[in-house]
This record gives structure tokens, C-alpha cells and sequence, in this order.
């Protein structure tokens, strides 16, 4: 991989003094799918983009989604998020232009981490720019993640990554998608970490009038192939599809309906209360089946 950075400035250390094993970012994503199992219904799990709208809106949207969520999707801002919508790249564009960096978003996760499980969504050249996979993963571990997903990074590359953030306690959660053939798929699955994620739709993030009747196919037949959780994105923005979703799958992420509201609300306690209220209702959604 040649990709260059997206930004070069040079980041704090973080102290590594991860509280458990090697494996604790594997076990906390573990129980806490296995918490929402023994209550009978899907986990929710909010995407948010670091930075957006602002840096004080972000650390009240952050907050509200630890009362709210069992995981936590947290968006390392980029300037080419290839896998995301015209929401998504506006809320990176807009954080970076506010001054947001890789050291937002860690500061972030630290904010939440001692109260819900933390996955970053982070771009291959951000892992790259700043020391490369192994310093990645200690930075994100001692901010308190407990995962990250490289959406645009392929199977056949992905074994470096693998082995440096499972040596530092961080799992690297792949994802399969509906245009993957069947054979690859049983591939991401055996070497998933945390667990997959089930991309709902061709193209990019953003919210979709409806959900794909052939999802639930999808959904079962990655089900039979992983032995850990799925989880479906990309296309869910109301309670309703939530629950829809949280019937097939064992959690459901909700991303641009979430970064819309916030982005439209006024303030940093606007913002979090927007996201709260949409939260709240999609939880008792999915407990309601």
C-alpha cells in the first residue's frame, strides 16, 4: 500500500495501559452484544463523525449517545471517505475545515470508553499517516477503543493491520457486502474480529426510503458463516427500519440520519438533544421488535 496522508501533523502519545489482555477490545465488543442478546433485542449502534459540527457539539453528541448506545461507531474525519454519502463527506469536510484531526477523534473515544464500547470507522492512509498500523492501535487502545473499521481496506491486505491490532487488543471489524461473492464472504468471516459488518446496499452511506428485500438473505447466509455477531449499515434512518433490521441482524447502525441531526441542530445541547430524542425512540424500537 503507497497511499499517502491525508495530513501530517505530528500527534501527542497517549500511555498504553490497556486494563486487560490482548484480547479486551474482542471481549468488551463480546459482552456487549451478549448483554443486548440476553435482553432480546438488537444493539444500537449510533455513528457519529468527530469534530462535526464543532468540537463542544461533538463531545455533547458523544455523551449522548454513551446513554443511549451498546457500540459506538466513531468517524475519524477524512477528505476522501470513499464508502460515505454526500452527509457523511460533508460532516468530514466540515470537521476538518474546523480544525478536527485523528487527535479529536481520540479524545473523544476517551470521553466514552469507560462507558460503552468504541469502534473507530478510520480510512487506511489515516492508520498510515500517523506511524502506521501498530502506533494506531496503541493510541486507540489507550484512548479506550475497543475497535476500528477500514472500510477501504481489501482481504488480501488486511493481515498486517490484523496482526498489529490484535497484538495491541484492538479488533479489526471487516465488512461484506451484497456484490460479495459467497466464497470471499466466507473468507472476511473466518478471520472477523468483534464482528462484521453487513454493508445493507450497493453504493455509499445515506439514508434510503427502504431496506432491500433481498437484506435478510444476505444477513442469514453471513450469519452462517461468522462466528461473531452482524451487524447491518448503510440505509437505516427511522426507528421503523431499525426494528426491522434489529429482527435479522444482532445490531443496527444508524449513521447519516444522526450526522443530518445533529448538523441541523442549533448549539451543542441542540445537538444532543436531537440525537438523544432519535435514539431513545429507535431503542425502544428495537425492544419492542
Amino acid at each position: 500500500m503507497t497511499r499517502q496522508s491525508n495530513s501530517g501533523e505530528a500527534l501527542p502519545s497517549h500511555p498504553l495501559t490497556p486494563s486487560s489482555t490482548a484480547s479486551s477490545g474482542v471481549e468488551r465488543i463480546e459482552a456487549a452484544f451478549q448483554a443486548v442478546k440476553e435482553e432480546g433485542r438488537a444493539a444500537l449502534m449510533p455513528y457519529m463523525m468527530a469534530g462535526f459540527p464543532d468540537r463542544e457539539a461533538s463531545s455533547a453528541v458523544a455523551a449522548a449517545y454513551a446513554e443511549s448506545a451498546d457500540l459506538v461507531e466513531l468517524g475519524i474525519p477524512f477528505s476522501d471517505p470513499l464508502a460515505d454519502g454526500p452527509t457523511i463527506h460533508a460532516a468530514a469536510t466540515a470537521a476538518l475545515k474546523a480544525g478536527a484531526t485523528m487527535e479529536t477523534a481520540l479524545e473523544l473515544c476517551a470521553e466514552i470508553a469507560d462507558r460503552v464500547a468504541v469502534v473507530f470507522m478510520v480510512y487506511t492512509n489515516m492508520v498510515l499517516a500517523h506511524g502506521g498500523a501498530e502506533e494506531f492501535a496503541r493510541r486507540a487502545v489507550a484512548a479506550g477503543a475497543a475497535g476500528a473499521i477500514v472500510p477501504d481496506l481489501p482481504l488480501e491486505e488486511a493481515e498486517p493491520l490484523r496482526a498489529a491490532f490484535g497484538a495491541a487488543g484492538l479488533a479489526l471489524v471487516p465488512l461484506v457486502a451484497p456484490t460479495t461473492p459467497a466464497r470471499r464472504r466466507a473468507r472476511i468471516c473466518a478471520a472477523a474480529q468483534g464482528f462484521v459488518y453487513v454493508v445493507s446496499t450497493v453504493g455509499t452511506t445515506g439514508e434510503r426510503e427502504r431496506l432491500p428485500a433481498e437484506l435478510a438473505d444476505l444477513v442469514a447466509a453471513t450469519r452462517d458463516d461468522a462466528e461473531v455477531p452482524v451487524a447491518v449499515g448503510f440505509g437505516i434512518g427511522t426507528p421503523e427500519q431499525a426494528a426491522e433490521v434489529g429482527r435479522i441482524a444482532d445490531g443496527v447502525i444508524v449513521g447519516s440520519r444522526l450526522v443530518r441531526a445533529a448538523g441541523e441542530a442549533s448549539g451543542a445541547d441542540g445537538a444532543a438533544e436531537a440525537v438523544g430524542s432519535f435514539l431513545r425512540e429507535t431503542r425502544d424500537a428495537l425492544a419492542s421488535g
